[in-house]
């Protein structure tokens, strides 16, 4: 697809002087940067979702859960004699 964007003079003329280094269309360079940006931008999104959901705190389920594993250890081993 053909689009039209605006950029600074300096930052065409360093991504002409990119693509030819690379032997790459401006145009594939351009849409190359852009997928990268966008593919480091969901990291970054991964992340912050997943520093979200680890700073939860659980504490206090992960007590609740083994005050009821200790429960029933207990009681299962009731009847036992040591």
């Amino acid at each position: 697809m053909k689009t039209a964007i605006s950029i600074p003079d300096d930052l065409f003329v360093t991504a002409e002087n990119t693509a030819k280094k690379l032997g790459i269309p401006r145009s594939q360079l351009f849409a190359k940067a852009l997928e990268e940006f966008i593919q480091n931008h969901s990291k970054e999104k991964i992340t912050e979702k997943l520093n979200e959901v680890y700073s939860n705190d659980t504490t206090k389920k992960d007590n609740s859960l083994s005050d009821v594993s200790v429960a029933i250890l207990r009681n299962s081993l009731k009847n036992e004699s040591w």
